[in-house]
């Protein structure tokens, strides 16, 4: 008698057995689901933090080379530190950018912004892929990304009097101070020293 009782248990707890492993196997799924999803946002948000860089990057040098024409002509300073003066024409390399990280991307300048830079939309060329949740075999992850350029420096204008062949001396943040002589320009500020590139909420 005993022993038809033990052979009862067992018959009673194989059922039990075989849903606690289900559940089990349901649940890692699950995970497994939640991962994927993760995984694919990231992707989506690197590359859209990618390609805003790069466009306000591109951007940034253009104002520097800007900046180096119209050395000279100090009146021109403040436009082009203020990022104006130049065509906002970076979204090329955002799309460059937005590639290498297997994602396409739409993306907006923005120079009228009082901190000028990109808008950048990007949108992963994979799926999240098949998994226990319906339909993510064909979603795709969506993020954005703004990026701004930011002036680094400043300057104060000569006065009325003052020497027209003296120019201003730059003061950058650091403590940086550029003391530019117009008859040796070969020591000049880099992009990176005029301007701060980098991401905005």
């Amino acid at each position: 008698m005993t022993r038809l009782y033990c052979h009862s248990d067992a018959g009673q707890a194989f059922p039990i057995y075989i849903t606690v492993v289900g559940g089990l196997l349901l649940l890692a799924f699950a995970f497994l689901a939640v991962g994927q999803a993760a995984a694919n946002r990231n992707s989506a948000q690197t590359a859209a933090d990618a390609a805003a860089l790069a466009a306000a990057l591109d951007t940034r040098d253009e104002l520097t080379d800007e900046w180096v024409e119209n050395i000279l002509d100090p009146t021109k300073w403040r436009d082009i530190l203020d990022g104006e003066g130049v065509p906002y024409l970076g979204c090329a390399r955002a799309d460059q950018l937005a590639a290498q990280n297997d994602a396409t991307v739409q993306c907006e300048a923005h120079p009228e912004w009082s901190i000028p830079g990109y808008k950048v939309v990007s949108r992963t060329n994979q799926s999240v892929g098949d998994s226990i949740v319906p339909g993510t075999e064909n979603q795709h992850s969506t993020e954005s990304a703004t990026a701004v350029i930011e002036p680094r420096c400043d300057f104060e204008f000569p006065g009325t009097g003052a020497d027209p062949d003296v120019l201003p001396k730059l003061t950058c943040e650091d403590g940086v101070d550029w003391t530019l002589d117009p008859e040796d320009l070969t020591d000049l500020p880099k992009p990176e020293d005029l301007f701060d590139v980098h991401l905005a909420d």
